[in-house]
């Protein structure tokens, strides 16, 4: 092995970077092995996407020094780190979705012949690296008509362009289903044979165990520890990322369910019409939401709240028929959603964590003539940052510079302070850590025990078998099946998942042969 083989591609030596009212990174150092893949991983708010970006020319350190090659450098700017072979793929998707594929993948790089766009180029080469990363689509599709997992897909091939030496992945798969995910770890694979190094970030720790070569640990903006490849197991990173054991990860405890609080009788969602579904969720009832990747999950959420009007069939709310024109509609009958997409649809990240925590219910502590009571607005906040444990400087804090489990916890105070009988929760902990992950199943368990029924869809396996009382499983948009507790594995759920039928309640043979 040459000097040059050992010598690291990529050095941060003691880095430093504060915020208003938060110390985001404290002499951190980190170094990137070429043609490896380095796990890096904490909790929210550890600084992990602090150190990313400054090391994608998004953000300037403090101090500290960055090694690239051994030779110091300097990344101002996104174009230098581009330009040095360094590409972000960032959690939240950045695509211009009213642009084609091929647009987004050469945006702010596009070639040009005799001064015109070369349109011919943008599409041939677009195609070539949609290929690498198993995305059978055409550069010509506009970015806003495909699902989030393949526009997650298009963020992936659009770094990939730039002939990236050094490739950080932010949470790549948050949005991918099991297939693409599969796919994305063969890219990376092969990126790795040919000499790409990745920073990989992730809070599914299955993954990083599959893929990583070693892992660094953040804690609180510092370096928490370091695994080698022999070295790297659940518990150990567990226990590196929140500083204890998490030996009741789950925790769950039995509820008595009381009687149906919401129903969908011949419910039909505009995704999926022609199919009808019925159901039940009883108070005090924590019930899973399983499928894959476009099997109507996040539509019938949508449906249930207002979002989306329903082709046909009914709701009802104890027993009685309600309509929901809106989601006003919905929040006045006592249901809430958590959507998947926080910065989206959940929050306005420009606003206070005080402001997004009371924007539902502006009506109840305004005084006359439409004028807030700011009295009863900062009780409300504070009463919420209380309860949830929100890590944030004051309320004043804006939700944009918290992290990402710290936001997810503001989306369920500004529904909690309603005081919801159903809540929906889509995707509750994609993003963020296992510590925060803890605090939410927790949550979820406290208002099952006070007989809120919940309504949760998620991705995560474990998630659905460690949380659930009881699970509905989807399959292009039908009820594919129901499973008791006593019932709950991944073999049946998947066999539901993929459109098989549960027929028995035997543990050795539960499925039509």
């Amino acid at each position: 092995m040459t000097a040059s083989d050992t010598t690291p591609l990529l050095e941060a030596r003691r880095i430093c970077k504060s915020f208003p009212g938060v110390r985001a990174l404290h002499n951190v150092d980190l170094r990137v092995g070429r043609g490896e893949v380095l796990a890096l991983l904490g909790e929210n708010g550890a600084g992990k996407s602090t150190l990313m970006k400054i090391l994608a020319g998004i953000l300037p350190p403090d101090s500290g020094e960055l090694f690239l090659d051994a030779q110091p450098v300097q990344l101002d700017s996104v174009r230098t780190a581009v330009a040095r072979g360094i590409a972000l793929i960032h959690q939240e998707l950045n695509l211009a979705d009213n642009l084609d594929v091929g647009a987004n993948i050469f945006l702010g790089r596009e070639p040009h012949r005799l001064g015109i766009l070369d349109r011919r180029t943008i599409y041939r080469q677009s195609a070539a690296v949609l290929g690498m990363v198993g995305l059978d689509v055409s550069p010509k599709t506009i970015v806003a008509t495909l699902p989030i997992g393949k526009q997650q897909l298009v963020e992936i091939a659009k770094a990939l362009s730039v002939n990236a030496r050094l490739l950080i992945m932010d949470e790549p798969t948050s949005s991918l289903s099991a297939k693409e995910t599969e796919t994305l770890f063969r890219v990376v694979r092969e990126l790795r044979g040919r000499g790409v190094s990745v920073i990989y970030i992730s809070h599914r720790l299955g993954e990083v165990q599959e893929l990583a070569d070693r892992v660094v640990v953040l804690r609180d903006g510092e370096n928490a520890g370091e695994l080698q490849r022999g070295e790297i197991d659940h518990d150990r990173m567990v226990r590196l990322m929140v500083g204890r054991d998490v030996s009741q990860f789950y925790g769950r405890r039995a509820h008595g369910a009381g009687p149906p609080v919401l129903e969908a009788v011949d419910v039909e969602t505009p995704a999926h019409a022609g199919h009808r579904l019925n159901f039940a969720i009883r108070a005090g009832e924590l019930v899973g939401l399983a499928g894959l990747v476009g099997a109507g999950r996040t539509e019938l959420l949508r449906v249930m709240f207002g979002v989306d009007p329903a082709l046909g069939g009914e709701l009802r709310i104890d027993g009685r028929p309600v309509a929901f024109r809106s989601p006003a509609d919905a929040i006045r009958a006592g249901v809430a959603l958590v959507p998947e997409d926080r910065k989206q649809a959940g929050l306005i990240v420009d606003m206070t964590v005080q402001q997004n925590i009371s924007l539902p219910s502006l009506r109840r502590h305004s005084r006359r003539l439409g004028m807030l009571s700011r009295r009863y607005e900062r009780s409300v906040a504070g009463d919420m940052i209380r309860q949830l444990n929100i890590k944030t400087p004051h309320a004043g804090q804006v939700v944009r510079y918290l992290s990402g489990g710290n936001q997810q916890k503001v989306v369920l105070g500004k529904w909690l302070s309603m005081r919801p009988r159903v809540l929906l929760m889509d995707e509750p902990t994609r993003g963020i850590d296992v510590g925060a992950k803890e605090e939410i199943y927790e949550l979820m368990e406290q208002l099952a025990a006070g007989g809120v029924a919940i309504l949760f869809v998620s991705s995560e396996m474990e998630e659905i078998l460690g949380m659930s009382d009881r699970v509905l499983v989807m399959h292009e948009g039908r009820l594919g099946g129901e499973l008791q507790r006593a019932e709950l594995n991944e073999e049946a759920i998947m066999h539901l998942a993929t459109g098989a039928s549960f027929v028995g309640r035997n543990k050795s043979s539960p499925f039509r042969q």
